[in-house]
């Protein structure tokens, strides 16, 4: 599966500022920056986030996904951080 897919297919279904996917071999993981996923429970982020990919996880085309979930502000202030180091 393509990094970009996952990020479109993530895109066009929920509402989210920014998304951004890495790994290979059908284990992934996913950043996702969004208020409204982020001030869900984990376990209602991860349901919301795994839902659209189902069909992935189904067929095995995604086995793993590590989920990483920032509110707008919290993504900025940690990328203002990481410029620092």
């Amino acid at each position: 599966m393509e990094l970009q897919e996952i990020e479109r297919i993530l895109k066009d279904v929920l509402n989210v500022e920014e998304v951004y996917a890495q790994g290979e071999n059908a284990h992934f993981g996913v950043i996702v920056v969004s208020d409204e996923i982020a001030a869900l429970s984990r376990v209602k982020q991860q349901q919301t986030i795994y839902a659209p990919l189902m069909t992935y996880f189904t067929t095995g085309e995604i086995h793993a996904l590590t989920i990483k979930t920032y509110t707008t502000e919290k993504w900025k202030r940690d990328r203002a951080l990481n410029q620092l180091n």
